[in-house]
């Protein structure tokens, strides 16, 4: 939203109403609305202002967290031999599915409360190819100097009783904004390919029966999961052999026969550049 947008959303005579989109609740919401008082409208208003900033604070946060997952997936795909992370995603709740969350967990609705007590408004699921990456990746991130560890769950070597695994971390990293500096708890989750597999599946079955899922489908997912695990040990297993194995040379593989020709042309062209002023050539 633009500066001048954002002004003219501030309270003033013809101040428009919260909006919840074209639906049913609408009209009414902006009837409500035309009720209120001078002061109550806004206290509405500075309300949602806070909330915007709180979220937007996590945002802040979760892109920061972001940026230091894929700058390890990037040296990793450029400076050595193997990428441990398949896969990165994220998500960040909305006001709604904040607030709906604090009222399940008989939170106040205050942002200190809910900044307290909730860790996963932003959240990041890194996805790679064998047990041992998890561990590697977790203690990478860890280790940052700007990231203070606030809560470690490993699901992996004490699985829940459903048979999910996965390595939780709640991490806090500080935001710089134009007048002060928060610091924001982002949840990441670490997990194998299978693992993550399995944790799609079950989420759609719970969602498909409501949470109320026939006691078959749950011992067969239990079923899954070892299933998943033992994959996961076998598959790794073949890795570790397939590693110990000698380096096939440029003409025996199909694999690039030379690293830079994984490196971006740009990047080469700048690093020849400097070569050549050093070298004189």
């Amino acid at each position: 939203m633009s500066a001048d947008a954002h002004e003219a959303d501030r309270l003033s005579p013809g101040f428009p109403p919260p909006t919840v989109g074209s639906g049913p609740l609408a009209e009414p919401v902006a009837q409500s609305f035309a009720r209120l008082s001078p002061d109550q409208r806004g206290a509405l208003v500075a309300a949602r202002d806070e909330l915007t900033r709180f979220v937007m604070a996590y945002q802040f946060g979760l892109e920061e967290m972001l940026t230091k997952v894929n700058i390890l997936k990037d040296e990793f795909s450029y400076v050595h031999d193997y990428n441990p992370i398949e896969h990165v995603s994220s998500r960040l709740k909305s006001p709604e599915g904040i607030l709906a969350k604090a009222v399940r967990k008989g939170c106040p609705l205050r942002v200190d409360a809910i900044r307290e007590q909730i860790f996963d408004i932003a959240g990041i699921r890194i996805t790679c190819s064998f047990i041992a990456d998890t561990y590697t990746i977790r203690d990478m991130l860890m280790s940052q100097e700007d990231v203070t560890v606030v809560e470690v769950k490993d699901y992996i070597a004490h699985p829940k009783e459903n048979g999910y695994k996965s390595l939780h971390l709640i991490v806090q990293v500080p935001v710089f904004l134009s007048d002060r500096v928060e610091h924001v708890k982002v949840e990441i989750q670490i997990r194998t390919i299978a693992m993550d597999f399995w944790a799609s599946l079950e989420h759609k079955i719970y969602y498909k029966y409501d949470g109320d899922v026939p006691q078959t489908l749950l011992d067969e997912l239990r079923d899954a999961a070892t299933v998943a695990n033992r994959l996961d040990v076998k598959m790794e297993r073949l890795h570790q052999e397939v590693s110990r194995l000698p380096h096939a040379s440029a003409a025996e593989t199909s694999e690039p026969s030379s690293a830079l020709e994984a490196v971006p042309a740009e990047l080469l062209q700048t690093l020849f550049q400097q070569i050549g002023r050093e070298t004189g050539t």
